[in-house]
């Protein structure tokens, strides 16, 4: 069944590129689609035996694979609840996006070369999460970044798209090589790559020491923090975070799958799958909190002040991820894995969602130019609020709420029971929280409610007059004799069912997914028994997230009903707010507007040497010295040669005459000297 799960999106993505041109592309839609909802039907009876309690963990052989010396290990596909949980999430939402592309790629002309590659970013993901050894993972890990440039650079012919792709391959590569050096130093220290006989001996190694740069430092410090620094690039945390909101570039699915479900959830997958090591290493565990409430801060800062709708989105998973990773940074490993699980489902409820509103939009993307979509398209208002509910934390303590509501506040609890500086992660997760509540029912009224502001869109002033797609792609939206200010005809419609039906479902987990399966995931007695040793989980940690006091159990809800009031006064009841805020504290938005400058302060520190270094070996080494005195050096001296020669070769009888006679003089003057 395992082998089923995993090879199906390959064979997929196989038939489907390679033989498009032979089966066309309704064909090739049709099996990637089919191969990853048996995939999914597969996963699911996996994950819910695991939760029963009559799952059985176990490793599938596939082939034997590399045999070097002491470096020996096969290929394998290891099951347990920690995969079964990853097998249901990247399934099920992957399957969900080939539908729905359906409908959002209708009238692209690569359709199929589109789902072939949607179908190996999900083969890709899968190979890493059933990985039973480390070279496995890093092969599965090394596969979901080549796919993901793929996609994300799937309209080549835009140069944004182009330079967002590189970007994301370029900053993920300066994480793999953290994950390289800790492969390395790993098998160095446990002289294996399995990952079961790798956890077994790591407690062992916990205050010995390893030379690293000249200097004796902690092994498990050192191996867990080159090993961080691959997952800080895959699950873009603050300083290789730069790659994620450009990677919007790609079309909307794309941004779902890696939001919710592949690239981004690798990260925090490692770090739990390779819990046992980070356990022997509380100074990385440290850095992993520090690091992750700092993203969790930064980017709820930044979402508040854009207006492109998969941005803010973008810079919600940022954020999300900053608290996946602080969770596992104070022990609750299974907090972070739950609020992976219920993220994937309301975060790409909200990415489809925003993609069906850009495509009644006509592919605009500024909120600024939305207003009043609810009447016009209902289904996709609805949807957008579960997510938004979701990502919220709506609920009471004690009673029920949403998705979010029981994964973030379990984060949030375990935080502050850890004490030290999980207490600080704590304090930064709910603020993080109120900017969360803030800018996602920003995004929900600047879009649904208020009058339309369509007039003022170039998008919907092409739709109307010349009534044709943009950019290439499918022209969506209807426009009927369109008179005066050019918009007044245009009338947003809801998508076809084919998108529909995928928010329909990923609402169902919105809603439900947190309140029927958290308490498998965090309590403590029944997350013992659900993880099973498959990763790290703390039964006492999460009794004490459970006692906490009841104003750290309301203080989420609380943050999040201010978050909703700010949002509510500045975009529905006084309009001219944001605008007066932004004159005040002009220097303040712009600082968070412009993302804290990152880009800048990269494109100073890096991207300009990098060009300089580059210009200068091209034009002083390659040109001017190798060039030069190379093959230029070499024609130059044929072509003087050449034109001596021609001058001297005139065809006149004189001329080689008077040739002749210099010679002769010049003989006899020689034998003058030398005999004489």
């Amino acid at each position: 069944m395992i082998q089923a799960i995993v090879f199906l999106p390959l064979l997929a993505a196989l038939v489907a590129g390679l033989g498009q041109r032979f089966i066309g592309a309704t064909a090739a839609k049709a099996v990637t689609t089919g191969a990853l909802f048996i995939s999914c039907a597969l996963s699911w009876p996996i994950f819910l035996s695991f939760v029963a309690g009559s799952g059985e963990a176990g490793v599938t052989p596939v082939l034997h694979w590399v045999q070097s010396g002491a470096l020996q290990f096969n290929w394998e596909l290891r099951v347990d609840t920690l995969t079964a949980v990853m097998l249901v999430v990247v399934t099920t939402v992957s399957a969900l996006v080939h539908l729905y592309s359906w409908g959002y790629m209708s009238e692209d002309p690569d359709q199929s070369r589109f789902f072939a590659y949607l179908s190996l970013f999900t083969f890709a993901m899968l190979m890493l999460v059933t990985a039973n050894n480390l070279v496995q993972m890093f092969f599965g890990w090394e596969g979901v970044g080549l796919a993901s440039y793929l996609l994300i650079g799937f309209w080549y012919k835009k140069p944004s798209a182009n330079a967002a792709a590189i970007k994301a391959f370029v900053v993920n590569r300066v994480g793999d090589l953290g994950f390289m050096l800790g492969i390395f130093g790993t098998f160095l220290v446990f002289q294996t790559v399995s990952i079961p006989d790798i956890l077994a001996a790591a407690p062992g190694m916990a205050g010995s020491t390893i030379g690293f740069f000249g200097q004796r430092f902690d092994t498990m410090t050192v191996l867990c923090l080159l090993l961080f620094v691959g997952a800080m690039g895959k699950s873009a945390q603050l300083g290789l975070h730069t790659w994620l909101p450009d990677a919007m570039e790609g079309p909307t699915p794309v941004s779902a799958l890696i939001h919710a479900a592949t690239m981004v959830t690798a990260g925090v997958f490692m770090v739990c799958r390779l819990s046992p090591m980070f356990e022997a290493a509380p100074v990385a565990l440290g850095v992993v909190t520090f690091v992750g409430a700092a993203t969790c801060l930064f980017a709820a800062t930044v979402g508040t002040t854009q207006w492109d709708i998969k941005r803010v989105i973008a810079y919600s998973t940022c954020s999300q991820l900053g608290y996946m990773f602080f969770a596992a940074g104070v022990g609750a490993y299974g907090a972070a894995m739950f609020h992976l699980f219920t993220h994937a489902f309301f975060k790409a409820l909200l990415f489809l969602g925003a993609g069906s509103v850009i495509h009644a939009m006509h592919h605009e993307q500024d909120m600024r130019y939305y207003g009043g979509l609810r009447k016009h398209i209902p289904l996709t208002y609805w949807a957008m609020m579960m997510g938004t509910l979701a990502i919220t934390g709506v609920g009471i303590a004690g009673v029920a709420g949403f998705a979010g509501f029981y994964s973030k506040d379990g984060i949030l609890e375990a935080a502050f029971a850890a004490g030290g500086g999980g207490q600080i992660a704590f304090w930064v997760g709910i603020f993080a929280a109120l900017l969360t509540s803030f800018y996602s029912w920003r995004l929900v009224f600047l879009t649904f409610f208020g009058k339309p502001r369509w007039e003022q869109s170039e998008h919907i002033q092409h739709a109307v007059h010349d009534d044709h797609g943009h950019g290439g792609r499918a022209h969506h939206g209807e426009a009927h004799g369109a008179q005066g200010d050019g918009t007044a005809g245009y009338h947003p419609h809801e998508s076809p069912i084919s998108m529909l039906i995928p928010l329909g479902v990923l609402s169902l987990g919105a809603v439900f997914a947190g309140i029927l399966f958290h308490h498998p995931f965090i309590y403590p007695e029944e997350g013992a028994a659900f993880w099973n040793g498959s990763l790290a989980f703390d039964e006492h940690l999460m009794h004490a997230a459970h006692e906490v006091p009841l104003w750290v159990k309301w203080m989420p809800f609380t943050v999040m009903a201010i978050g909703l009031f700010l949002a509510w006064n500045s975009y529905i009841r006084n309009t001219t707010l944001p605008a007066r805020f932004v004159a005040q504290f002009g220097m303040l938005h712009k600082f968070l507007y412009n993302k804290w400058y990152f880009d800048e302060l990269y494109n100073v520190l890096f991207v300009k040497p990098a060009f300089a270094i580059g210009r200068f070996f091209w034009k002083r080494g390659d040109e001017g010295t190798i060039d030069r005195f190379g093959p230029d050096g070499a024609a130059a001296l044929v072509q003087g040669g050449t034109r001596l020669a021609v001058r001297l070769q005139s065809g006149y009888v004189y001329g080689y005459a008077f040739v002749m006679l210099l010679g002769l003089v010049g003989l006899a003057s020689w034998a003058m000297v030398k005999f004489l």
